[in-house]
């Protein structure tokens, strides 16, 4: 008995390990991974889509920031964010500064918009740019947060309209963006501008 006890509790420390230890792809639908894959293309088509809108000045100076690496120390409290969405059903919309965190799930750093008609919760993983990659779901306000469905999608369907990916970079001390190739509903690229 005293065996089988210990061998559980081994087995259930390896699988939450190896768990902490996930990667992105681990967890990622291909379809997710097809859309970070083809996040230059994405970006490209939202920006010629937006060419007719007001906005376009602001959107190129926050898709031509100079990324660069950042520790998750770094990321890690409050920022204001406000997304900006571009091509789709309308050329681009930049939507007012809102709220959001980005802190810590167990080992695992968490991104949070916080306030707003659209809410967005996920984990950030690294990725190999020296950003992070974000699984994360929408949730309307007042709603329970949804999670990021990975490779159980509902009804058959290659993705849910709720998942959100996307890649954080940060621009600066107290800057970043997180870009999200080919959303699901309404736009053709979207972007998530934040600042201290």
């Amino acid at each position: 008995m005293r065996w089988s006890k210990i061998g559980v509790a081994a087995f259930a420390a390896l699988c939450a390990t190896s768990s902490a230890m996930a990667s992105w792809q681990d967890e990622a639908s291909s379809f997710d991974t097809s859309r970070l894959a083809r996040i230059d293309e994405a970006r490209a088509k939202g920006l010629s889509e937006a060419q007719a809108g007001r906005d376009i000045g602001l959107i190129r100076s926050v898709l031509d920031a100079q990324v660069r690496p950042a520790s998750a120390r770094e990321l890690e409290g409050n920022w204001q964010c406000r997304t900006i969405r571009l091509g789709g059903m309308t050329p681009d919309i930049v939507y007012s500064w809102f709220h959001c965190r980005i802190g810590h799930r167990g080992d695992r750093l968490f991104f949070s918009k916080l306030n707003g008609t659209q809410q967005l919760n996920g984990l950030l993983y690294p990725h190999e740019t020296g950003g992070f990659v974000l699984l994360g779901a929408l949730s309307a306000k007042g709603e329970p947060p949804h999670r990021y469905s990975g490779n159980g999608p509902s009804a058959g369907a290659t993705a849910t309209p709720d998942d959100a990916v996307g890649i954080l970079q940060a621009t600066g001390r107290s800057s970043a963006r997180i870009e999200f190739p080919y959303p699901v509903q309404e736009s053709t690229f979207d972007i998530i501008q934040l600042r201290r």
